[in-house]
């Protein structure tokens, strides 16, 4: 399994506050997994989490979940494990096969990042003085790939990068097929069914969680891979998605409105609850009352 280096988490967040966002879902989509994701912690998962959380997020996963999209300016050799690329029009995924990164290195892609970063959560045990990884910077990678392998173009085509080089008219706004997916139809959502407001949305969301989709929990969250985690069922859901719903009818410079999103937004609302119903069930595994750190 690889490991990545770190710089110093106190100067990344203040690089950080000077650097210009860089979005993944898009902050509202990573900031709706997480937020998903906290309601269905058990309590010492809870507590865990809060014990790694950095000063600035006051106590809620929610708020850094976007970081890891914000400090790829700092952490350069993080950007190849935001996505996975598969071959064109094949629309199915293989390990062995799709992650790697652009120079051939194994292991470096969006699925390789959710199996490192989980192996260095299962480190949380005994004082942090102990700690061989950082593991706060663990948890926040950890929470935002779990929320970008949801969204379907970050398991897409290679040719175009995933959809970044399809240009497209959203509504007559010029922008690509992959800012489709990360932000607009979710803005676009918000600014039409949800009164401009993220946590209304949320909560829309959290109701089909408990009532549409009550019975498609635990399959959901099942998960039998002995590294607590199980990332190939998640890109491979991807991939079958962006060639079902994303690529079909978004030839390059159409112009997408109406019927493309209310035909696609079912799906990201969908693929949005099952980042937040994973992320948790993850984070719960991870941090098992026997593996829980004693205070120091």
């Amino acid at each position: 399994m690889i490991q990545f280096n770190f710089f110093s988490l106190g100067t990344a967040f203040v690089i950080l506050q000077l650097l210009p966002g860089v979005v993944g879902w898009g902050k509202e989509g990573h900031y709706a997994v997480c937020k998903i994701a906290e309601g269905l912690l058990t309590e010492d998962a809870a507590a865990a989490v809060k014990n790694l959380l950095p000063e600035i997020a006051k106590g809620e996963l929610a708020a850094v979940c976007s970081w890891p999209d914000e400090i790829r300016g700092l952490y350069r050799w993080s950007a190849e494990l935001h996505f996975i690329d598969t071959p064109d029009f094949l629309c199915n995924y293989e390990y062995c096969r799709d992650c790697h990164d652009s120079g051939g290195n194994k292991d470096r892609c969006v699925v390789g990042g959710i199996n490192n970063y989980t192996m260095q959560l299962h480190k949380f045990q005994g004082s942090a003085s102990e700690w061989k990884y950082n593991l706060t910077e663990a948890l926040m990678f950890l929470s935002h790939f779990i929320g970008d392998i949801h969204q379907p173009l970050h398991a897409g085509f290679l040719g175009d990068l995933g959809g970044n080089t399809i240009p497209i008219h959203w509504f007559g706004m010029r922008t690509n097929l992959h800012r489709v997916w990360d932000n607009m139809i979710i803005e676009t959502a918000m600014k039409n069914f949800y009164s401009s407001d993220l946590a209304i949305m949320i909560e829309a969301v959290n109701k089909k969680i408990t009532d549409t989709w009550s019975e498609d929990i635990s399959s959901w969250e099942n998960c039998t891979s002995i590294n607590t985690v199980c990332p190939d069922p998640f890109a491979s859901e991807s991939i079958d998605l962006a060639c079902k719903y994303a690529y079909p009818g978004a030839t390059p410079n159409s112009t997408l409105s109406d019927e493309y999103f209310l035909s696609r937004l079912p799906i990201v609302e969908k693929r949005l609850a099952q980042g937040g119903v994973r992320l948790a069930s993850t984070l719960n595994r991870i941090f098992k009352t026997e593996m829980l750190i004693s205070e120091a």
